[in-house]
């Protein structure tokens, strides 16, 4: 019945022209059942933008986000990417520079305060801009920030204002990077919102992008955060989520280990030192997670006996919603120094050069892979 009701009010929304619906809050279009009758109909993303200058995090799936993308190309527009750095490769939109055609592109990348203090930010810059390329990236610049702790935010707000130009400004990112956190920000430092809002709708578009208007009369059209279902984040229980993303500053853990020796991560993620020298690993992973260190020849039954209870979270219930892990085999070469990544989970450096043989094993489907160390 509320259905039939929604649908005889409206079938989107007034603002940003996505098909409305009651169920999920999470995905775009979403209207409480109490604002059905109201006019004019909107959904609660931009309710809330309208009233709290505030924007809310909503997802779409690959294909939609894609066809959104398209959009893009045919515009005259500068686009900001926004990234986490705490799950660099994870976050990374794959084949970007393919949509976006001639429009330069600012890569923002969020939650610096998760990474320890001492870092060398121009080192960090520039291991940015060397991951970026390698994924076939162009970037006009590198902007290093926290949103949540407003660390380098008056950086952000100038690369907009040099890169710019007068154009609109489109934000993509995946889900869980900060987005919302960042655009919040812009619209409370960079956009006249309390005069454009009272006074008229908000100009339309297709899908569920939605535009936050600015003073010359462009906008900052903020579009919704793809997912991407190889990182943890996308793999656990929302109930997790609290442990697995850290909030605060990590506090890297290193272990001295021999052949032989596997360290459970919680009992989210198996690591086995297969071969090679006695060396030592740094662990960057949220400090909420427990760390268990075994024998490789105990850990199969230690899993099996221990998992969801002495190993740590997820609990045996919420594991049964994980899809069942696979092995990743990962060889480091002799001189190089490598981060194993675990997309979602964070990474662990290698830091011999000795070289090592490594198995990794992690829900099926989500990415681990060998990168060129970021510290």
């Amino acid at each position: 019945m509320m259905e039939e009701q929604l649908s005889q009010a409206s079938g989107s929304c007034a603002g940003c022209g996505v098909a409305l619906q009651t169920k999920s809050v999470e995905l775009p279009g979403y209207l409480p059942e109490a604002a059905i009758g109201r006019e004019p109909v909107i959904c609660q993303r931009c309710f809330r933008i309208r009233n709290y200058n505030e924007a809310s995090s909503v997802a779409v799936d690959q294909d939609d986000f894609l066809r959104l993308l398209g959009s893009i190309g045919s515009t005259d527009s500068l686009v900001v990417h926004i990234v986490d750095l705490y799950d660099f490769e994870g976050s990374l939109i794959s084949g970007l520079q393919r949509f976006v055609g001639n429009n330069p592109v600012l890569l923002v990348v969020n939650k610096i305060d998760l990474l320890p203090k001492a870092m060398n930010v121009n080192r960090l810059r520039n291991w940015v801009q060397k991951q970026a390329k390698e994924e076939g990236l162009r970037t006009v610049d590198v902007v290093l920030c926290s949103a949540k702790r407003n660390m380098g935010f008056e950086r952000v707000i100038e690369a907009l204002e040099q890169y710019r130009n007068g154009r609109d400004v489109y934000v993509v990112g995946a889900t869980n990077v900060g987005k919302s956190t960042l655009i919040n920000r812009l619209i409370r430092d960079y956009s006249d919102m309390e005069r454009e809002l009272t006074t008229s709708r908000y100009p339309g578009t297709t899908l569920d992008a939605v535009h936050i208007p600015l003073e010359d009369g462009k906008a900052i059209i903020d579009t919704p955060g793809i997912v991407y279902t190889t990182r943890m984040t996308e793999v656990v229980p929302r109930s997790f989520l609290g442990s697995l993303l850290p909030d605060k500053p990590i506090k890297p853990l290193v272990y001295q280990l021999n052949s032989g020796q596997s360290l459970f991560i919680g009992s989210l993620v198996r690591f086995d030192f297969v071969e090679g020298d006695r060396q030592s690993f740094t662990f960057y992973v949220s400090n909420a997670l427990n760390m268990h260190r075994t024998k490789l020849e105990r850990a199969d039954e230690l899993y099996a006996d221990h998992r969801g209870q002495l190993l740590g979270g997820p609990t045996l219930e919420e594991l049964e919603t994980i899809p069942a892990w696979t092995r990743h085999s990962l060889r480091v070469k002799r001189g190089v120094n490598k981060d194993v990544f675990i997309s979602g989970l964070g990474w662990i450096q290698v830091n011999g050069t000795g070289g090592a043989v490594i198995d990794i094993y992690a829900p099926k489907g989500v990415k681990v892979m060998l990168r060129d160390s970021m510290i």
